[in-house]
C-alpha cells in the first residue's frame, strides 16, 4: 500500500507541458450532425479523448506535429494530419466519418454482432473500454451494466467471480453472453459462470448489452438478451502499460500490457497478464486469480486478414454458497459479512465450499474481402476447461450448531473432524472434502457470408457448429485425517476405498452437438433500415454414465437425442428528422431444452415429454438526438411457453421423486429510459428507468411425481398464475453524473435503485391456492463515487483512479430465496456489499 502510495505522489510531482492544443469536429454525413463519443488519439501515443455531444474534441499535444486517428463503431477511421506552434492552438474544422458496414472487421466473425446507434433496430447499451477501466475497481464484471436499462446484476454469494447477472426478469441462463461473437453459455445448462472470465476487463475493448431479440448472428437467440464482449485487437503501435490497484480486504492487482506495433512484413502482436490477490470482502472468501491475453495478427496481401486470439483466467476462490436467514446474519458478530462455509485445518483458514477453474479460449479469425461487394468472415474456435467447485462428503458436520464449530456461527473446527476419522482407523473417514468437477473440451466454427446485390440490399448468410464434451465426476480432495473413503455408487466398482484423486459419488459424460444456420436480408436507404432473418439449428444430446451401468451394459451410451428449433425475426429503424428516430422488431423462435430436462433422475433416463421452450417477442422504441440529449425511450413485450423446469421432489418416505413440469409459461413486458444529457462541455449526466412487469401466466395443472424407478408416485397442482417472477427487481432507476471540474480530472457519481423486488421460488412449492404471494425485499438504493486524473510524467501518460462503491454503506439484501412461510421470516438470504474501495495508477509507455 505505502509503494503504490509511493508510487503515486511522484506520478502526481512530474508533469511535463504540452506542445500545442488540435481541436476539430467530427460529423456524420448519414444524419448531417455532430457525431459524440469518437474516439480520437494521437498515433503512436496513448493520448486521446472523445468527441463531446456537438462532435467537438480538444486535445493538447506534445509534438509540433504529427497525425491524429478518429474512429467510431459502424465508421470507416479516419488519420489526418496536424502541425501546431508552441502553445498555440490548431483547429483541424470539420472531419467526415464515413459509415463502413465492415468496419467491425477487427472482431473478424460476422458483421453487425454489435448494434449501430440509430440504424440496428434493438434496445442497445454500449460501454467504452475507458468506462469499463474507471469504474471497475474490485466489483465483478457484470456489475460494469448495472446502471443499463432492464439488468440487474449482483455478486450472489459474494465470492470472487460469483456473479450473475440478469437482463429483463430472465436468469443468467437466458442470456446470451459472446466474447468476440464466440458463445461462452454452457452448452448443457445455458449457465455463464462469471468467475472463468474474472480477468477478461483487462482486455475489453467495447462491452455491449442488446436486450430482447437482439442483432447477434446466432442460429437461435437468446430469450433475455445479448451480452457481447470484445476484447482489445493487437495496436497498430509500439508500446504498452503497467497498472497496480489496492483495495479493500487486501485486494492487490498488478498487471501489464505490451504491443509490438506493426512489422515490415504486416505482422503485430498483443501481450497482456495481471495477477489478483485479495481475503474477499466475505469471510472465507480469499481468491488468487490471474488473466492473460494474446493477440497475433498478420495481413496477407490486400484482400485476407488472419488474426489468433488466445485468452483465460486461472483462478480459486472460496465461495459462500448457503444462504441463511436474516435472523442468522443479526445473531453473528460477523453481521452480513458472514459465511458458513469455511473453517480452520492446522491453524489455516480451509474453505469447505470453493470455486477453481481455468477455461481458456484461443480462436482463429479469417477475414476475405472476395471483391468490392462480397465478403467472408470466418472463425474457428476451442475451449479447453477443467477445474470444479468444493463440498463435502459423508456425515454432515458443518450446521450452524454444529459441535464441531468454535461456537455458535463460528468458523468450523476441521481438526475435530481430523481427530475422529483418525480415530476409526481402518473404517475410513466418516466426512470429507471433495470436489464436484465439470471438464469440458468445446469446439466450433462461424462463417458468415455477406454480399451487396443492390446499393440498398446485402443479404448475410452464415453457419453455427459447435461440439461439446463435458465430464461430469465427483473426487475426494482432502480425507480430513481417514485412511480412505467408502463408495459405492460405482456399479463397475462397488467397494470403492477411495484415496484423494479418486472418483466418487458420480461419473458422466454429457455431449452436445449443435448445427446452425441463418439467412438475413437487410435494407438500407436514406433515413430507413431494416431486416428480415430466417434461422434454424439442431441441438443433440447424448449422455455416458459411467457409474449407474455397469461397462458391459448397452444402456451405459444413450443414442443422441435430437431437437430442431427455429427463428424467425424482423425489424425497421426509420429517422424521420435529424434528431429522431423509431424502431421496431418482431420475432418467434423455439429453443431446446437444457441437458437436465431430457435426462431425468441423474440417469440415462429419456424425458419422452421434452419440447422446445416457445418464445414470441415484440419491441417498439423511439431515439433522439441533437448536440446536448441523447435519450432512448422503448417497451416491449416477450411471452414465454412451455419452460424447460425440472425439480426433485422429497417423498414422505426420503427418497427422491422428480416432476418434469409442462406447461409452464410466463409474461414479461415492461417500459425502459435511457438519457445523457450535456449542458456544457466537461459535464454529463445520464440517467435510466426500467419498469417491468415480469410474471407466471397460468397456473399448471396434473404436475405427475415419478419415483426412481418411474413409478407415478403422486399428481400435483401448481397454483402460480399472476404470481410475480422473483430474482431481479422489477423496477430499476439511476441518475449519474461526471464532471470535469478541473484539467485531466473528473469527478463521477452514480445511484442505483432498486424495487418490486420478489423472492425466487420454487413453483413445486405453492401446490395451494390459498398461497400468498412470495415475500417481495426492501427497496434499496446504493452510491457509487470516483476521481479520475490524468497528467504526464517524465514524457509519459499517465492516470490515477479511485472508487468507492455504496459510500453511504447502505445495508440491502442483494438475493433471496422465498421460504415457506412467504415472509422475511423464512426467507432464505445474501446480503450485498456495504462500503468498499479501491485506488489504482496506470502508466502508458
Amino acid at each position: 500500500m505505502r509503494k503504490l502510495l509511493l508510487l503515486a505522489m511522484l506520478f502526481a510531482s512530474a508533469t511535463i507541458f504540452a506542445q500545442g492544443t488540435v481541436t476539430g469536429k467530427v460529423i456524420d454525413p448519414e444524419m448531417d450532425g455532430p457525431l459524440p463519443g469518437a474516439n480520437v488519439m494521437v498515433v503512436g501515443t496513448n493520448t486521446g479523448t472523445t468527441t463531446d455531444f456537438d462532435g467537438n474534441f480538444t486535445l493538447n499535444v506534445d509534438k509540433a506535429s504529427g497525425k491524429i486517428e478518429l474512429s467510431f463503431v459502424g465508421y470507416k477511421t479516419k488519420t489526418v494530419d496536424f502541425s501546431v506552434s508552441n502553445g498555440a492552438t490548431t483547429d483541424l474544422g470539420e472531419i467526415v466519418l464515413a459509415p463502413d458496414a465492415d468496419a467491425l472487421d477487427e472482431i473478424v466473425v460476422t458483421s453487425f454482432n454489435l448494434a449501430i446507434d440509430r440504424k440496428t433496430p434493438v434496445a442497445v447499451s454500449t460501454i467504452s473500454a475507458a468506462e469499463i477501466e474507471t469504474k471497475i475497481g474490485n466489483q465483478e464484471f457484470p456489475e460494469v451494466l448495472k446502471s443499463t436499462p432492464g439488468v440487474y446484476a449482483n455478486k450472489a454469494g459474494g465470492g470472487f467471480g460469483d456473479a450473475e447477472l440478469r437482463m429483463r426478469g430472465f436468469e443468467g441462463e437466458n442470456i446470451a453472453v459472446m466474447i468476440n461473437g464466440v458463445p461462452v453459455n454452457d452448452m448443457e445448462n445455458g449457465r455463464v459462470y462469471w468467475s472463468n472470465w474474472a480477468g477478461l476487463s483487462d482486455v475489453t475493448r467495447t462491452m455491449q448489452t442488446q436486450r430482447g431479440l437482439g442483432a447477434a448472428k446466432v442460429a437461435v437467440p437468446s430469450i433475455g438478451g445479448t451480452v457481447n464482449v470484445v476484447t482489445k485487437t493487437t495496436d497498430a503501435e509500439k508500446g504498452g502499460s503497467i497498472y497496480a490497484a489496492t483495495g479493500n480486504d487486501g485486494y492487490t492487482k498488478f498487471g501489464a500490457t505490451v504491443s509490438t506495433g506493426v512489422s515490415e512484413n504486416g505482422l503485430a502482436a498483443t501481450v497482456s497478464a495481471s495477477r489478483t490477490v485479495g481475503d474477499g470482502y466475505v469471510d472465507g472468501t480469499e481468491f488468487i486469480g490471474y488473466n492473460y491475453f494474446v493477440n497475433i495478427a498478420k495481413e496477407l496481401g490486400d484482400n485476407h486478414e488472419l488474426s489468433f486470439t488466445a485468452f483465460g483466467a486461472p483462478q480459486r476462490h472460496g465461495q459462500r454458497q448457503n444462504r441463511h436467514l436474516i435472523q442468522t446474519y443479526r445473531e453473528s458478530d460477523r453481521g452480513t459479512k458472514f459465511n458458513s462455509d469455511w473453517g480452520y485445518l492446522n491453524g489455516q483458514v480451509t474453505h469447505i465450499e470453493d470455486n477453481f477453474y481455468h477455461k481458456p479460449q484461443m480462436s482463429l479469425n479469417h477475414y476475405w474481402d472476395i471483391n468490392e461487394k462480397t465478403q467472408l468472415s470466418t472463425a474457428i474456435y476451442a475451449s479447453f476447461g477443467t477445474g470444479g467447485g468444493g463440498g463435502w462428503a459423508g456425515t454432515n458436520k458443518f450446521g450452524l450448531d454444529s459441535e464441531y464449530r468454535d461456537g455458535y456461527l463460528q468458523p468450523v473446527n476441521l481438526d475435530l473432524i481430523v481427530d475422529e476419522n483418525v480415530a476409526r482407523g481402518a473404517e475410513g473417514s466418516e466426512t470429507i472434502l471433495r470436489a464436484s468437477r465439470n471438464d469440458h473440451n468445446w469446439f466450433g466454427g462461424l462463417s458468415t457470408l455477406s454480399t451487396d446485390i443492390t446499393e440498398d440490399i446485402e443479404i448475410l448468410a452464415g453457419i453455427d457448429l459447435r461440439y461439446y464434451k463435458g465430464k461430469h465426476f465427483q473426487e475426494v480432495t482432502n480425507l480430513l485425517g481417514g485412511q480412505y473413503y467408502f463408495d459405492d455408487s460405482n456399479a463397475n466398482d462397488p467397494v470403492n476405498l477411495a484415496q484423494v484423486g479418486d472418483k466418487i459419488s458420480y461419473w458422466n459424460d454429457g455431449i452436445v452437438l449443435w448445427e446452425g444456420g441463418f439467412l438475413q436480408a437487410e435494407y438500407s436507404k436514406g433515413d430507413l433500415d431494416a431486416f428480415v432473418s430466417l434461422a434454424a439449428s439442431n441441438t443433440s444430446y447424448k449422455r455416458v454414465d459411467y457409474f449407474n451401468y455397469l461397462d458391459s451394459d448397452p444402456q451405459q451410451e444413450t443414442d443422441f437425442v435430437n431437437f430442431f428449433g427455429y427463428q424467425v425475426k424482423g425489424g425497421a429503424n426509420y429517422n424521420f428528422t435529424k434528431s429522431s428516430g423509431l424502431f421496431a422488431n418482431i420475432g418467434y423462435f423455439e429453443k431446446a431444452p437444457f441437458f437436465d430436462a431430457v435426462f431425468l433422475n441423474f440417469v440415462n433416463d429419456i424425458n419422452p415429454d421434452a419440447e422446445n421452450q416457445k418464445i414470441f417477442s415484440t419491441e417498439l422504441g423511439y431515439t433522439f438526438r441533437n448536440p446536448v440529449l441523447r435519450a432512448n425511450v422503448n417497451v416491449y413485450r416477450t411471452v414465454w411457453s412451455d419452460r424447460s423446469l425440472i425439480y426433485s421432489y422429497n417423498n414422505p418416505d426420503g427418497s427422491l421423486g422428480v416432476a418434469n413440469i409442462l406447461g409452464v409459461n410466463a409474461l414479461h413486458q415492461g417500459l425502459e429510459l435511457d438519457f445523457e444529457y450535456r449542458p456544457f462541455d466537461g459535464l454529463s449526466v445520464t440517467g435510466f428507468a426500467s419498469l417491468g412487469d415480469f410474471t407466471w401466466k397460468d397456473n399448471v395443472e396434473g404436475v405427475q411425481i415419478f419415483d426412481e424407478e418411474q413409478n407415478l408416485i403422486d399428481e400435483i397442482n401448481l397454483y402460480i398464475e399472476d404470481t410475480k417472477v422473483g430474482g431481479t427487481p422489477q423496477t430499476t432507476a439511476g441518475l449519474g453524473v461526471d464532471y470535469e471540474f478541473l484539467s485531466d480530472m473528473r469527478f463521477r457519481a452514480n445511484y442505483n435503485y432498486f424495487a418490486e423486488f420478489y423472492s425466487d421460488f420454487d413453483p413445486v412449492s405453492r401446490t395451494n391456492p390459498d398461497t400468498p404471494e412470495v415475500w417481495k425485499t426492501p427497496n434499496f438504493g446504493t452510491l457509487d463515487v470516483g476521481l479520475t486524473y490524468d497528467f504526464s510524467v517524465a514524457g509519459f501518460d499517465a492516470t490515477l483512479n479511485a472508487n468507492v462503491y455504496n459510500i453511504t454503506d447502505t445495508e440491502y439484501i442483494a438475493n433471496a430465496q422465498n421460504g415457506l412461510g412467504n415472509n422475511a421470516r423464512t426467507a432464505l438470504v445474501w446480503y450485498g456489499f456495504e462500503r468498499t474501495y479501491t485506488v489504482g495508477a496506470k502508466l502508458n509507455f
